[in-house]
């Protein structure tokens, strides 16, 4: 089998989207917003999608994706990878993740070479599953629990009896923990530290104890603030306080987690086995949250798996999507998944569901991988790629 073509395309949401309201989620850019003529959050949303298809001389097409600066992406497959990819058998896969890893290593490493590596190594997988006719999660180890209880991802930083509301809905629906993000940070002063407990006392006095609560601050925060906002949050027992300060902040995660207060979690934003080599050496998180689209693809991924398991540390990917749910399956120490719930385009944590079809829905709180399709599942829904903007 060689791969004959691979296909880059970039589609951007031309729709409507849901304005955000100003402390809607805190950001790095928050520190820096006195100087700003506009609310930090919009340089985070995110509507445009990278879908790469890798096709082979007998048919098989893989599927990979990448959500973080497409377009730059696109380019950087198209440029770089893609040269090195045709002609080659996509079972060497360590080899041709190695040979683009080392091809973009003097001006990529982390960031967006590696995010075009992930989409890449992701269509590939995809191929091999298709190629032994066996779901993704197979190759990796197999089935490890019956289903993947997955936590909803959805809560932000709005009026409380809104948030009590949807809080209350995701209980009814079966989810056993849910997560909400933080809307002020440093700027905002002890004013604003005690409108973020008043999210997190709103969520817990909703659900109860019976349910696990995380939080997030989507590196929004100082050392000096999180120090200060730890023994406030104590009291409401939250699974986990996610990104409390920025990913190269290392030896700050370390002295929150030292603190044990809150336990700690982190890794969306790192990069490489290198990376997260750090983090454990550091004694920096209680979770690690690689996103699997972003961290080198399922060959870095499931890799970075073993290294948290040598080290008794969790891994609950940053995201749902089934790149992240197949290495979930494959893993005793994965417990759970990341679920984000369809709704209207806001963020764009929302845009797969207009993209692909294949992605699980959630029921009582988890979600299943059908073991009779071959590969990750999905297929790319070119009917509705007609609502978005496409650059090939």
């Amino acid at each position: 089998m060689k791969i004959t073509e691979i296909r880059t395309r970039v589609v951007q949401w031309k729709g409507k989207t849901v304005p955000l309201p100003p402390h809607f989620c805190t950001n790095p850019m928050d520190l820096v917003s006195p100087m700003l003529t506009k609310a930090t959050m919009s340089t985070f949303t995110f509507h445009g999608w990278l879908v790469v298809e890798i096709f082979t001389d007998n048919g098989l097409v893989g599927v990979g994706n990448a959500a973080l600066s497409p377009l730059v992406t696109k380019q950087l497959i198209d440029l770089y990878l893609k040269p090195l990819l045709i002609g080659a058998d996509p079972w060497d896969l360590e080899f041709l993740w190695q040979h683009m890893y080392r091809k973009t290593m003097a001006f990529g490493r982390k960031g967006v070479a590696m995010v075009a590596i992930s989409a890449v190594d992701i269509a590939l997988w995809d191929i091999l599953g298709k190629s032994a006719k066996q779901p993704v999660y197979r190759l990796l180890g197999g089935r490890t629990k019956p289903r993947i209880p997955v936590y909803a991802s959805r809560l932000y930083s709005t009026p409380l009896d809104q948030l009590a509301a949807e809080s209350r809905k995701y209980k009814n629906e079966g989810y056993k923990a849910m997560k909400l993000r933080f809307g002020w940070g440093p700027v905002d002063g002890a004013e604003g530290m005690q409108r973020n407990v008043a999210l997190v006392r709103t969520v817990r006095e909703t659900v109860g104890d019976g349910i696990d609560i995380m939080a997030d601050a989507y590196m929004g925060w100082t050392l000096d603030y999180a120090k200060r906002m730890l023994p406030l949050l104590e009291p409401f027992h939250l699974r986990w306080l996610e990104e409390a300060v920025i990913p190269d902040d290392i030896h700050g995660y370390a002295e929150l987690k030292r603190a044990n207060r809150v336990p700690i979690a982190g890794g969306e934003h790192e990069h490489t086995i290198y990376g997260f080599r750090e983090l454990i050496e550091a004694r920096a998180v209680d979770y690690i949250q690689f996103d699997t689209n972003r961290v080198g693809g399922l060959t870095a991924a499931r890799k970075i798996a073993a290294l948290a398991e040598a080290h008794s540390i969790p891994v609950i990917p940053h995201a749902g999507q089934m790149h992240n749910y197949h290495i979930v399956m494959a893993s005793l120490n994965s417990p759970m998944a990341e679920f984000f719930p369809p709704v209207d385009v806001e963020v764009g944590n929302e845009l797969f569901w207009y993209i692909f079809k294949g992605e699980p829905m959630a029921k009582d709180g988890f979600i299943d991988l059908d073991e009779k399709t071959p590969g990750l599942g999905l297929t790319v829904d070119e009917k509705a790629l007609k609502k978005f903007k496409v650059t090939e």
